[in-house]
């Protein structure tokens, strides 16, 4: 991949970094002097005090174990998953370990291959490059890389027409992070120059329980026993959701000036906000009760279903129903969804005869 730029190889380096600024930021995990830490600042900083992925914690382990006893930057690192399971999180974590900075972009930021160029040219020796949603990177972009992570080196093109002349500029060897929740949507020639490739899984109930435990520890809450039991259970096995629901049952302590949050407060706020025991929202009911009460329980087509609850269909196949079928509630058919008796029964209906086999 060339990159056609005027100019000495510095002036190309440099030239888009007007461009490049805003899709690149220099994070540091620790508070900068008396700044104190803020709500949204629940991640841990090292890999101990992360919760949950005990596998993936102690592969993670040991590949970082040997890069600094060969004290060498390790291999690039690919994290895949659904969102909200902690990638970024653990990119973090991998950059504190290694006493290193990290650099965070996205895909999308990137626009054009000289945006990557400029990044990568302003690395030093050992810094992380993180890349959320790495799949959506532009394919200049993604050929601009290839060689990076390869070679650590990028071609830079000098002038223009027939005095034009390559120069390779020579990168330190750095470390890519990158992230994705489409592990499929990533081209062979990328997805293999990944050492290390992390697949996160959702949490179960105990996991999320410890992990929302901590939050409330960093936040300043007392939870009564039962009450952090009783956000799991509503988190569809995602921390991220778990935060989330953490701090609206804050608000609620908040404003009720409750000095404890129980199960009663837990149970209050997230039925305000319309968030059931199995953590199914409005959304999610709406298309249960959709597909039970207006299709007899389906089969019913996607478009139809959408239609039915006023939203596109893009957003009930990818938002509603992985959990819903994850969950047990919907079964995918050729002939379209189907609600299982598990569904009937949740929304205090009694299934048709023909439907326990899907269970």
């Amino acid at each position: 991949m060339v990159v056609a730029m005027n100019g000495t190889p510095q002036d190309a380096a440099r030239s888009n970094s007007d461009s490049a600024e805003e899709s690149l930021r220099m994070v540091s995990s620790q508070p900068q002097g008396n700044e104190p830490i803020s709500d949204e600042e629940l991640r841990p900083q090292v890999l101990d005090g992360f919760i949950g992925q005990p596998r993936l914690k102690a592969q993670l382990q040991l590949f970082l174990d040997a890069a600094r006893k060969r004290d060498t930057p390790p291999d690039h690192i690919l994290m895949a998953g659904p969102p909200g399971l902690g990638k970024t999180t653990l990119a973090m974590i991998v950059a504190n370990e290694l006493g290193v900075a990290i650099r965070v972009t996205s895909g999308p930021a990137i626009q054009h291959a000289g945006d990557l160029a400029s990044i990568l040219s302003s690395l030093d020796v050992g810094e992380v490059l993180f890349i959320d949603e790495i799949h959506r990177l532009p394919r200049p972009a993604e050929e601009l890389l290839y060689i990076a992570m390869e070679d650590f080196r990028v071609d830079v093109m000098v002038g223009k027409g027939p005095g034009a002349s390559s120069i390779p500029l020579t990168l330190p060897r750095f470390t890519v992070i990158g992230a994705t929740t489409r592990e499929g949507m990533l081209p062979s020639p990328l997805r293999a120059r990944f050492g290390f490739t992390a697949h996160l899984d959702f949490y179960p109930s105990d996991e999320l329980e410890k992990l929302i435990e901590r939050s409330a520890a960093v936040l300043g809450l007392s939870l009564d026993p039962g009450a952090a039991r009783q956000l799991s259970l509503r988190s569809r096995g995602t921390p991220r959701i778990a935060n989330r629901l953490l701090r609206r049952v804050r608000d609620w302590a908040t404003v009720h000036e409750l000095d404890s949050i129980d199960t009663d407060a837990v149970h209050d706020a997230l039925a305000l906000y319309q968030i059931d025991s199995e953590g199914l929202d409005r959304l999610d009911i709406a298309v249960l009760r959709a597909i039970v009460t207006s299709f007899n329980g389906g089969p019913v087509g996607l478009n139809n279903l959408a239609a039915m609850v006023g939203e596109e269909a893009d957003t009930v196949e990818t938002v509603c129903e992985p959990y819903l079928v994850r969950e047990g509630f919907l079964v995918r058919t050729p002939k379209g969804r189907v609600a299982t008796a598990k569904a009937w029964e949740h929304l205090g209906l009694t299934p048709r005869d023909d439907v326990s086999q899907l269970t």
